[in-house]
Order: C-alpha cells, then sequence, then structure tokens
C-alpha cells in the first residue's frame, strides 16, 4: 500500500490515478499509523512553500515524515513535494523546510525569452547510476511546471538535471528518499517507468 500524504496541497488525483494505473493501492491520508504502516510514502502537490510547510505542521505531519523516512522505506516527494524535503526556498524567507536532504530552493531568472514558471515538455540529463531513472533514456522529456529551482549540496544525490536558463536539479536521490521536481504522473510513458520503478524499491 501507498500512503499519498495528505496536506491540502494541489495535484492529489492525477498522481492517485498515475499508481492505480500501475495496479497500486492508494490511500491519500494524514494519519499517522496509517502512513507509518504503508510500504512506500508520497508527498505531491503544488503551491507555495510557505504556506505547505505551514499546513504540514499544523497537522503534525512533518514528526510523521520524518519518521516514515527513519523507517527505511521508500519515500518520493514530486514538485513541491521535492522542495519542501530541502532547507529553505527564496520563495518563503525564513521558512524552515523538512531539512531531510541538503539544499536550496532558489528563483528561476528570467531574461532570454524564458517565461517563469517554466511550464510545459524539458529534457533531463540522467545520471547513469540513479535507481529511480533505470531504463530511462538520457534527454527523455518530462512534464515542468515550477518557479524555482533546486539547487542540491551533494552533486552525488542528483538523479538527473535540466537546463532553463540555469541547470536545475531535477530529481535527487538520497539513500530511501526520492524526489521529481517535475510530474511523473503527467510525462507519459517515462514518467509510468520512473513511477513503476519508484514502487517496485
Amino acid at each position: 500500500m501507498i500512503a499519498m500524504i495528505d496536506y491540502d496541497a494541489g495535484n492529489i488525483k492525477s498522481v492517485e490515478k498515475a499508481l492505480q494505473y500501475l495496479g497500486q493501492e492508494v490511500v491519500l491520508t494524514r494519519d499517522r499509523d496509517v502512513i507509518l504502516s504503508a510500504d512506500r510514502a508520497i508527498l505531491p502537490g503544488v503551491g507555495s512553500f510557505g504556506d505547505a510547510m505551514g499546513k504540514l505542521r499544523d497537522y503534525g505531519l512533518e514528526s510523521v515524515i520524518r519518521e516514515f523516512v527513519e523507517t527505511g522505506k521508500p519515500f518520493l516527494g514530486i514538485c513541491l513535494g521535492l522542495q519542501l524535503l530541502f532547507e529553505e526556498s527564496e520563495e518563503s524567507p525564513g521558512v524552515k523546510g523538512l531539512n531531510l536532504i541538503k539544499g536550496k530552493l532558489r528563483k528561476i531568472p528570467e531574461g532570454d525569452g524564458r517565461k517563469v514558471p517554466q511550464i510545459g515538455w524539458n529534457d533531463i540529463s540522467v545520471n547513469p547510476a540513479s535507481r529511480l531513472f533505470k531504463g530511462v533514456a538520457d534527454h527523455s522529456y518530462v512534464y515542468f511546471v515550477h518557479s524555482y529551482y533546486l539547487e542540491a549540496e551533494n552533486r552525488e544525490e542528483v538523479a538527473a538535471t535540466t537546463e532553463y536558463g540555469v541547470t536545475i536539479d531535477a530529481a535527487v536521490e538520497a539513500g530511501n528518499v526520492f524526489a521529481c521536481q517535475f510530474h511523473p504522473e503527467k510525462s507519459s510513458g517515462v514518467g509510468l517507468t520512473i513511477l513503476k520503478n519508484f514502487v517496485s524499491m
């Protein structure tokens, strides 16, 4: 069973549908016991870093996420869910993230005709050692919607990058914690391969 952590963030249903398509049982919950008993957990979502961290704390989910990660079971952050795993974001100065992985979120620079947020398909450079991207060809295209991008502190934890005026860390792997800035559930066959890899761990 996969627990999808419910903290009133958007974009839950499309993730749920993609996982059900892969034959997975999915429960949307903020119940500590249900989350901790799950085989895997996912932190999805779109929205503001500060608001999301406030809701995670209001619902008592920050400590539950830490407890789950400490079990060693696979954990996946998607889009805003990736950003929340890190230390802080320029979007919400003074708000501390979950700090499960070292790194910061920066605003995507405007200029050269770039639109911010980045919305749409972009290709990724894949780390061949990545478990999450097993079977995914280098320079495959995935779907992004974001205004802030990750600068991971430990380059060995970067599973994929993309270029959009700057080099963006598009996915990370740190032990049993995985995360994608893009939306695998909206990234066609490539995204399904990524989700399949996650549920197979």
